[in-house]
């Protein structure tokens, strides 16, 4: 067998055997859409081949920008279109496409990749962890009620409702610029966010409201006029208004789009697809039980190359000293890292002192984000912490700025 990269000639092939592998025919899109393959990078496609020439599996991936706990931003491919023919599963060829494709990555100068994960067994064997989370939420129309602010300051009279912006009814045909200014904008700004390429927003690749699939757009506009937060909703069965994706740029704008479609005509309940797991609008509601979570679900896994790098990348939000032995079976590699944090900024160098946590690398990408908390995984039994303190001490230096949260779909 035989894993080499595709190129233009080998889109129809690739597409074919990777709905081969989910025994599905390739859809044609309604008139409008897109469709998902429509934004393959096929420079970064593998096929797996057997010795007579035959396509038995597929892997892929995006290059994306992954936005860091305080702000940076770093390149991440988002490894997608992942599949084996029936006829060729248990035979390695996953574990040999993975394997390929992770030491592309790295050659090519990349210090971690990103996925979303069909099977949270699979993924991990290759050293990926889940490192955001997101949920569902369903509010009742006749208990959407906002509750009055309880404390003082201007920001809470914002809150309230005294937003000196607008909200602008659109269809999405008319808004496609908008939406990709504005995403663009939150997505810098939010740890654990991925960038949407432009060539995303061109072909309609993807979900709504990437895909140009009708749906209306409450755009809300400051008080210039500036677009700074969108909601892309529809009206189905049951007069259930759902909103696939909210979009702001502060928590203003943020109760001003979620007043709005709280407060829709002839709608039962409103259900918001991607709910952020720290989002107040629950302690906004004037009954808090109104809001019912569901769904709750990991989302962007984390997968990290070269754990100096990675670390020393992020932004750090307390002072500390820590010593992690890493390891990652899959690629065979063990290391003992100090890492040393001050004013913000991390060191990270070899070390043979003694380790404060030993962990396997798909758990140093789950806390990467500060999505998870070092200590939970101590209390699973996967992290070792080999003193007092030594758990609490991680949990504050991992932690964000804001709980990461990832919306983009691939």
């Amino acid at each position: 067998m035989e894993i080499r990269s595709t190129t233009d000639k080998d889109l129809d092939v690739f597409v074919d055997t990777l709905h081969a592998a989910f025994g599905r025919f390739p859809e044609t899109p309604a008139e409008g859409a897109g469709v998902f393959w429509s934004a393959l990078e096929l420079d970064r496609g593998l096929l797996a081949v057997t010795a007579d020439g035959r396509p038995v599996g597929t892997a892929a991936a995006y290059s994306f920008e992954l936005t860091l706990p305080g702000g940076v931003l770093v390149p991440a491919p988002g490894v997608t279109n992942v599949g084996v023919l029936p006829t060729h599963r248990r035979q390695g060829v996953l574990t040999a496409m993975m394997r390929h494709q992770l030491t592309e990555v790295r050659a090519g100068g990349e210090f971690l990749s990103v996925l979303l994960a069909s099977e949270a067994v699979i993924y991990r064997r290759f050293g990926y962890g889940p490192a955001t989370y997101t949920q569902r939420l369903t509010v009742p129309r006749h208990r959407a009620a906002l509750a009055r602010p309880r404390a003082g300051g201007t920001a809470d009279a914002a809150a309230a409702g005294s937003d000196t912006g607008s909200v602008e009814l659109l269809r999405r045909a008319e808004c496609g610029g908008i939406l990709e200014e504005v995403y663009d904008r939150y997505r810098r700004a939010q740890p654990g966010a991925l960038s949407r390429p432009h060539r995303w927003w061109a072909s309609g690749a993807g979900r709504p409201p990437v895909s140009r699939a009708p749906r209306y757009v409450a755009v809300h506009r400051d008080a210039d006029g500036v677009p700074d937060g969108y909601a892309s909703y529809s009206l189905g069965e049951s007069d259930t208004l759902t909103v696939d994706e909210s979009i702001a740029t502060d928590d203003a704008v943020s109760t001003a789009l979620a007043r709005f479609v709280l407060g829709h005509d002839l709608v039962s309940q409103v259900v918001f697809k991607h709910f952020p797991p720290d989002h107040p609008l629950r302690w906004q509601l004037a009954d808090f039980n109104a809001g019912q979570l569901s769904n709750h679900t990991d989302w962007l896994w984390v997968r990290l190359l070269d754990v100096p790098r990675a670390l020393t990348a992020r932004g750090w939000f307390t002072d500390g000293e820590l010593v992690l032995d890493v390891d990652d079976p899959f690629l065979g590699e063990h290391g003992r890292y100090l890492l040393t944090v001050r004013d913000g900024k991390a060191d990270c160098v070899p070390t043979d002192r003694e380790p404060d946590l030993s962990l396997d690398v798909s758990d140093l990408g789950s806390v990467y984000l500060g999505g998870t908390a070092p200590s939970t995984l101590v209390r699973a039994g996967h992290v070792r912490a080999h003193r007092p303190g030594a758990a609490a001490l991680a949990d504050a230096l991992f932690r964000a700025e804001r709980a990461p949260h990832c919306l983009h779909w691939f």
